[in-house]
């Protein structure tokens, strides 16, 4: 065969063989690059903010849960210290009344006797265990005599004139006042100088 029939029989084999054709080459342009580069940004950021998130619910959850914890840990104290103040004063008031049963004793011994000398006796033992009860308690007389007059201890219902002492001077009590530390618990009931 010569060149031109080899040539021809080339051709001929190349018309008959099925063409395959190689995939066509896309250039990827560089906007489709950008938009998929921003993509991915997008889905980070996403994802990061779905993971901010489920961080600050959880951190929410544990404060609400601290919140409600104090709250009840508050009310648990509040009626804590009521219950305390109430059995203080209860407990207060039967030491006060606990030490007056002696008094009672005392004054029911008094009334069994009839004769005056006896009563008279029983009289003032019962008053000599009142003062003892009363200095127990922390309870002292307000003696004011001969001192100057003071409206936050003393209640002057009557103004004489005494030359012998000075001017707003307490010249007599006719109702003793008592106090209990600093708190006045009934006003000395008094006389006093112009």
């Amino acid at each position: 065969m010569t060149d031109e029939v080899k040539n021809e029989t080339v051709t001929d084999e190349a018309a008959a063989a099925p063409v395959e054709e190689a995939p066509a080459a896309t250039p990827k342009s560089k906007s489709d690059k950008d938009s998929k580069k921003k993509q991915r940004q997008l889905e980070a950021e996403i994802a990061d903010l779905k993971k901010q998130l489920e961080e600050a619910k959880a951190e929410a959850a544990a404060k609400n849960d601290q919140c409600l914890r104090i709250a009840a840990e508050y009310d648990n104290f509040r009626r804590r210290t009521q219950k305390e103040r109430e059995g203080i004063y209860t407990d207060a008031y039967g030491d006060a009344l606990s030490a007056l049963f002696p008094v009672v004793d005392n004054l029911e011994r008094a009334a069994q006797y009839s004769d005056g000398e006896n009563v008279a006796k029983g009289v003032e033992m019962t008053l000599k265990s009142v003062k003892e009860t009363l200095e127990k308690l922390g309870v002292s007389v307000i003696d004011p005599i001969g001192k100057e007059f003071d409206p936050n201890l003393h209640n002057a219902v009557m103004h004489v004139e005494d030359e012998s002492v000075g001017e707003s001077v307490v010249v007599e009590v006719l109702q003793k006042g008592y106090c209990r530390g600093e708190r006045v618990l009934r006003y000395a009931m008094v006389k006093v100088a112009n």
